[in-house]
């Protein structure tokens, strides 16, 4: 059984998971964890004392929010009309991911040291099948599009971000998915 931390050790770890999501955020999962510590104002040594490994932090840092986009995906199983579902579901993706380089890399990387991760981005693609069936079973989605198309369909289009606006090239992308006889 695990002892409580103490308050300040609380403090401490919480401070390290708001730098890591920013830090990751912004310059990926390979970020330096010093900068990570200096930006939680902790030393290097606080940061491996309450994350051994890398992939402790990362886990601690992403674990929330691969639920929430979990959650998304749900909600879009919930939508009305299913292409509309998988629209919304593939436009709040791309959304992230565009802002967040280590979510991105996190959606894209094999995670053989973080379980939980690994678990959790399991959980996401399983809600995906179903918003793609859904939508395959409406007949608004190509019979051939599936789990692996969508990931490389979205990472394609935050990765391409940077070249332009994004939004409108993802609309040639959804025009391109959709049945031919629509």
């Amino acid at each position: 059984m695990t002892r409580p931390l103490r308050r300040d050790a609380q403090r401490n770890r919480e401070l390290l998971v708001a730098a890591a999501r920013e830090v990751f955020g912004e310059k990926g999962l390979d970020a330096p964890l010093e900068e990570i510590a200096r930006r939680a104002g902790v030393a290097i040594g606080t940061l491996y004392n309450r994350f051994p490994t890398r992939m402790d932090l990362v886990e601690a840092a992403f674990g929330g929010l691969l639920d929430r986009l979990a959650g998304e995906a749900e909600q879009a199983l919930k939508a009305d009309d299913p292409w509309d579902g998988l629209v919304e579901l593939i436009v709040r993706t791309c959304e992230l991911q565009t802002i967040d380089r280590g979510m991105t890399e996190l959606c894209t990387s094999a995670l053989l040291d973080a379980p939980g991760l690994r678990a959790a981005r399991e959980r996401v693609g399983e809600v995906c099948e179903k918003v793609l069936a859904r939508a395959h079973d409406a007949g608004v989605l190509r019979p051939d599009f599936g789990l692996d198309d969508l990931a490389f369909a979205i990472a394609a289009t935050t990765q391409a971000a940077p070249l332009g606006d994004w939004r409108r090239h993802l609309t040639f992308l959804l025009d391109g998915i959709r049945p031919q006889d629509t």
